[in-house]
């Protein structure tokens, strides 16, 4: 029989759900970039096509666990729920860190084992929402609008992935299947931004103490022109996805605005969350002009619209909310040193980086560096920041 011992130190690493899978979204974060990138050039092969590669290691592998990370810290309390059981939440990280490295082995040597480990984050991901889900129906609290969207969000984060899944396997048995559109589509705007949009729009007013009476029809809007501008981007009608970017830039601005937010007064730690948030309106706005050209230049601007909204929006959010429940749950007060500050700037560069990337490839000026620069330049910033918070995750240290 063994007996607990009181003098035993726990395992501070996973004592909380969201130091682990932060550490395997930076890990991930630098290692899929760097794979992708040496793919791209031509310098690695791949059993999987560097483009298809890019996007489902981001979505499923790097952005997944960062917001299972944050969503298992956060989630119950929104409900007003027990939090998660530690046995629970570290069986999904090991789940997922196995499934990561049978994608990342296939990719490199056999297409079925990638299917595999494609599969394998695919059962994870079923078991995450099931537990929010499972949150969400236990809780206590009385309103659960925001929980909701955030699981609804989730469900098309599982649609997405199982139709990446299908695609790969058609691709295994030679069969076409013209699903990589609408996997790409609905996992970017119905998952990954719109998950990001809802625990942004309920989050940073809260942060930011806005008195503003909150918009019930807001986020019900937003959703509906989400899906809108899923379906015709899957469809490939550009005329109309232009008018709904227009539409979904100008609704959030307005409603931003009427928040009164004040990010010019308001420290890094705060005003990095506003600066992510406008850059959801900007980003649409842009998209609306890329297509534009898209559709009366005859070039394409090479997914300039969804990596202004990934890297703006997305990326500063997540380093913004990482930052913060990082600090706040080791004991520290949230805040945001020289480093810290740096960094929020820094991803506003690499936007701009992977923009003018885009350009140079719409335009054939040829400028090819400009790839190795922006890839670069993402690499140095989860770099930096995963070691400048590294310590606090693993061991609780202070910075």
């Amino acid at each position: 029989m063994k007996f607990h011992d009181p003098k035993k130190k726990e395992n501070y690493f996973l004592s909380q759900p969201h130091q682990p899978f932060f550490i395997l979204g930076v890990a991930t974060s630098i290692l899929m970039m760097l794979v992708f990138a040496l793919s791209y050039k031509g310098v690695i092969w791949l059993n999987m096509w560097s483009v298809n590669f890019h996007v489902y290691s981001l979505i499923f592998i790097v952005f997944t666990n960062v917001f299972t990370g944050f969503l298992f810290t956060t989630f119950p309390r929104f409900c007003q729920s027990e939090v998660i059981p530690k046995k629970f939440y570290t069986n999904i990280f090991y789940a997922n860190i196995l499934g990561a490295f049978l994608f990342l082995l296939g990719s490199f040597i056999n297409h079925s084992l990638l299917i595999a480990g494609m599969a394998l984050l695919f059962a994870s991901q079923i078991f995450i929402v099931l537990k929010l889900q499972e949150i969400y129906k236990t809780g206590f609290m009385p309103v659960k609008e925001d929980p909701f969207w955030i699981l609804i969000a989730q469900y098309f984060g599982l649609l997405g992935h199982f139709i990446f899944i299908v695609v790969e396997i058609g691709r295994h048995v030679e069969v076409d299947t013209h699903l990589f559109g609408t996997a790409v589509n609905i996992s970017f705007y119905m998952y990954l931004v719109f998950l990001g949009f809802s625990v942004a729009q309920r989050m940073i007013p809260f942060f930011s103490h806005s008195h503003a009476e909150k918009n019930e029809q807001f986020i019900k809007v937003v959703f509906a022109l989400f899906l809108l501008k899923t379906l015709t981007s899957a469809v490939g009608i550009t005329a109309i996805e232009i008018v709904i970017d227009l539409l979904l830039g100008a609704y959030m601005l307005k409603e931003f605005l009427r928040w009164k937010l004040s990010p010019l007064k308001s420290p890094a730690i705060l005003w990095v969350l506003h600066l992510a948030l406008f850059w959801l309106p900007l980003g649409f706005f842009l998209s609306a002009i890329s297509l534009s050209v898209e559709l009366f230049l005859h070039t394409s601007l090479y997914f300039l619209n969804i990596h202004l909204i990934a890297i703006g929006f997305v990326t500063t959010v997540l380093i913004g909310f990482g930052t913060r429940v990082t600090l706040g749950h080791s004991g520290q007060s949230p805040h945001a040193d020289k480093v810290a500050t740096t960094l929020f700037w820094f991803i506003q560069v690499v936007v701009l980086l992977r923009a003018l990337y885009s350009v140079n490839v719409a335009f054939g000026w040829e400028l090819n560096f400009l790839f190795d620069i922006s890839f670069t330049s993402w690499l140095i910033l989860f770099l930096v920041w995963g070691a400048k918070y590294a310590k606090v995750l693993v061991f609780g240290s202070k910075v």
